[in-house]
């Protein structure tokens, strides 16, 4: 599976951040509205995680976009920085899937947002503002043609230039968030 080095956190708003991925030299991607549909599932059989791992799987679709992305991941649910292990397929037909593992999973929540991507080397950076819960800033610091010194120092980095170590981090998924909100 793929692994990258993930941070979340609240903000009341998204403003201060602007100049400061200027700063960086972040690289504005696009904007997009994404629908995350999370179904239900179980540990993987013969997965290689660990119990503080939990397993999670979501259809993602956008505005805009024909196709979508199946996304199974597991991350432990902690404060800071921590690991995710990932493995991403593009769908062609999302609507079809998504009826399919309504019927064999169900569903367990929808997250929707808005989600400003940004670019620093091999991280990104979302500016996520989420449907009923707030303002988000995410890191995700993809583990691919680097060291993993190089992409925990790179990570740290931009925590740093965006001042994210003065801000409480976020130790869940936002299926959690709005699953305890409801």
């Amino acid at each position: 599976m793929a692994k990258n080095l993930e941070f979340k956190g609240q903000f009341q708003s998204l403003d201060g951040l602007y100049p400061k991925l200027s700063d960086l030299n972040a690289i504005h991607h696009e904007t997009v509205h994404q629908i995350d549909t999370y179904f239900h599932i179980k540990h993987v059989k013969d997965a290689p995680t660990s119990e503080a791992c939990e397993p999670r799987l979501k259809l993602r679709e956008a505005k805009g976009w024909s196709e979508g992305w199946l996304i199974y991941y597991e991350r432990p649910n902690q404060e800071g920085s921590r690991y995710s292990q990932y493995q991403l397929c593009e769908i062609a037909d999302p609507g079809s899937l998504k009826s399919l593992l309504t019927v064999a999973l169900g569903i367990k929540t929808i997250v929707k947002k808005q989600r400003d991507i940004w670019m620093f080397n091999h991280t990104r950076i979302h500016l996520d503002t989420v449907t009923d819960l707030g303002r988000f800033v995410e890191l995700e610091t993809v583990f691919r043609g680097q060291t993993e010194a190089e992409a925990i120092q790179e990570h740290q980095h931009i925590k740093t230039v965006l001042h994210l170590d003065a801000v409480d981090p976020i130790a869940v998924s936002y299926s959690d968030l709005v699953i305890q909100k409801s």
